[in-house]
């Protein structure tokens, strides 16, 4: 297990990660900084604890934004699947249709083919 040392809000904080994961938790952790100093820039100095908490709501928010459009694209996802599974079956359906309909003009033909043949054989002269 990697340990590795963040800084957020001016105080140096040590934490331990899985090994690879030290840069993700690093950005992480500057990420949440940068929320910090935001709100510094906005409120002034009100209060580690404040400032910890006001942050770790505003993260909170963006997560429960992100959970809210991603659930919006797997219906989104889901109604296209749909979409998709009924436009195959209408293509299909229409496969059949025309497959049906090209056999019975075959059909038609070969019956109008062997009528022109025996009316051809009929008026041969002998």
């Amino acid at each position: 297990m990697a340990q590795i040392t963040v800084t957020i809000n001016g105080k140096s904080f040590r934490m331990a990660c899985d090994d690879g994961e030290e840069d993700r938790l690093t950005g992480l952790a500057a990420r949440f900084d940068d929320w910090i100093n935001e709100l510094k820039g906005a409120f002034g100095e009100i209060g580690d604890q404040r400032l910890t908490v006001m942050a770790g709501i505003m993260a909170t928010d963006r997560v429960s934004g992100l959970e809210r459009k991603i659930s919006a694209l797997e219906e989104e996802l889901a109604n296209a699947k749909q979409q998709q599974v009924a436009a195959l079956d209408n293509m299909s359906q229409n496969e059949q249709e025309l497959s049906r309909a090209v056999n019975t003009a075959a059909a038609r033909i070969e019956s109008l083919a062997d009528g022109l043949t025996k009316s051809l054989r009929t008026s041969e002269p002998s």
